[in-house]
């Protein structure tokens, strides 16, 4: 008969855990992405909260002009530039929620991370993330809902090919800045180039490593929904790929936010105090003040409808 084990006479770890100090992370908000967008989209403060766009009635040529060796001998041309009677006006939209915290837990419980700081930024991170889709998707200045019918392609086979991003250059050509795509239609674009033996160079910008391609960034954002949805669960669905020219110099997309806010934490961003309730419980407002412009329409196309559920046996 076997003999039975020992018992260790030894302090346990179930016991030993109730002694022993935990090291503790701030809340890890899993929803939160780098936001690449509002970092490399160039933006500009507003005094009054409106922005019109003055635009030229276009044609072939703004205005006649004479180009002549013997000016003496020809009449020179006569007229001025035409403005739009009627130019658009961005108004800037409000994003705001409001956080409340008791102030019993906050005296309580503050240690290592202060209750009511750990709430705002949190809150904080969620407004972005909303500012981020709503740059892109809202219905009044959203980026998808304002681009001009001509700026408008279809992918030539379904999948984004190295000749649909080329077909977008076309539309976008005066000194385009980025791409902007999901991450499974850049996987997409990744596996078409793979398959062509042109797989795109990487580079650095902001912090973050991009792919490139013909010298041009694509950059990530899961607010360019996948069939409706950030994070689709099948292989495939259908997405956007957007080619953007950004800079108020140069005729581009550009964000737009209020400057000089009370209370203003960042960009377009204010955190106000409410006071504390008879429940002692303490309450903040927190307003962001966004919107985009699109000054010209070559300053962004869009490659609509991508497959991205197109795979290869190599």
């Amino acid at each position: 008969m076997a003999k039975e084990e020992a018992k260790i006479n030894a302090l346990g770890q179930e016991a030993a855990y109730n002694l022993a100090d935990v090291t503790k992370t701030r809340p890890q908000f899993r929803s939160v992405t780098p936001r690449w967008l509002t970092k490399v989209l160039e933006f500009k403060g507003l005094e009054s909260g409106i922005y019109r766009v003055n635009k030229v009635v276009e044609g072939d040529t703004p205005l006649d002009v004479l180009c002549s060796a013997e000016k003496k001998s020809d009449i020179v041309p006569q007229g001025y530039v035409e403005y739009e009677t009627k130019p658009r006006e961005y108004r800037l939209n409000s994003i705001s929620t409001i956080i409340n915290v008791n102030t019993a837990i906050q005296d309580v419980y503050s240690s290592p991370y202060d209750q009511a700081r750990e709430q705002l930024n949190l809150a904080i991170e969620s407004l972005r993330e909303r500012q981020e889709s709503q740059l892109i998707n809202n219905d009044d200045y959203g980026l998808l809902k304002n681009i001009a019918d001509s700026q408008r392609i279809q992918p030539r086979t379904g999948a984004p090919t190295p000749d649909d991003l080329d077909e977008l250059i076309t539309k976008v050509w005066k000194e385009p800045s980025f791409f902007l795509a999901h991450p499974r239609a850049i996987a997409a674009f990744e596996r078409e180039c793979t398959k062509r033996g042109v797989p795109p160079v990487t580079t650095n910008i902001a912090g973050g490593t991009f792919i490139v391609w013909r010298g041009i960034p694509i950059i990530p954002t899961n607010k360019l929904l996948v069939d409706g949805k950030k994070e689709p669960k099948g292989q495939g669905g259908k997405t956007n790929i957007l080619l953007v020219r950004t800079g108020e110099a140069k005729r581009g997309v550009i964000g737009l936010f209020q400057s000089g806010l009370q209370n203003e934490q960042s960009r377009g961003l204010s955190v106000r105090y409410r006071g504390i309730d008879d429940k002692g419980v303490a309450s903040y407002l927190l307003s962001l003040y966004c919107s985009a412009a699109i000054l010209a329409d070559d300053a962004i196309a869009v490659l609509e409808d991508v497959e991205v559920g197109e795979y290869y046996d190599y």
